[in-house]
């Protein structure tokens, strides 16, 4: 199937957080407190596929509770933390939306993501994706994980199903 044919169907966006969301570095400070850096445009994009009508979610191997805030700030209500198995609990949230993998795009970077990656309907990594992941994926950002790679994603997906510019009414003036 062709990549314009796969982004058509997509409905869901379900993605990683380390190297996807962020730069994947983890950073403790002295009291052991985790933070990690999110990209505004990454969050924008997400808001602007919710506001096309669109469910976003995150399947993470750690967890994190930086990371809960971050997607509670987002209005993501769809969060999977200390996620071993992303396959089970994707084919999980799947079902649970009532789509069919073809409806879905998995966004992940490492080789924890392979095996969702192979069960949707557009797969996609960033531009620093492990090679394994490059070789699986449908669709490749420019940007690097955490540099608005998920925003890149969105507008492309978006922008083949001719919403883009529905969307950008509200941002230009009247």
């Amino acid at each position: 199937m062709k990549l314009d044919q796969r982004i058509q169907q997509i409905q869901l966006i379900l993605s990683d957080v380390d190297g996807v969301l962020t730069d994947g570095s983890i950073t403790y400070d002295n009291n052991g407190i985790e933070s990690k850096t999110f990209n505004v445009r990454d969050g924008l994009g997400i808001k602007l596929w919710q506001r096309a009508g669109h469910r976003f979610g995150i399947i993470t191997a750690r967890s994190s509770h930086v990371v809960k805030l971050r997607m509670t700030e987002l209005g993501i209500e769809t969060i999977r933390q200390g996620s071993d198995n992303k396959l089970t609990v994707g084919l999980q949230l799947i079902e649970e939306f009532g789509l069919q993998p073809d409806q879905v795009c998995y966004v992940g970077d490492d080789l924890s993501d392979l095996s969702l990656l192979s069960a949707v309907g557009l797969a996609a990594t960033v531009a620093d994706g492990v090679e394994e992941v490059q070789t699986v994926a449908h669709l490749k950002t420019k940007l690097t994980g955490g540099a608005g790679a998920v925003r890149e994603l969105v507008e492309t997906i978006l922008k083949k199903q001719d919403r883009w510019g529905e969307l950008m009414q509200s941002y230009r003036s009247p």
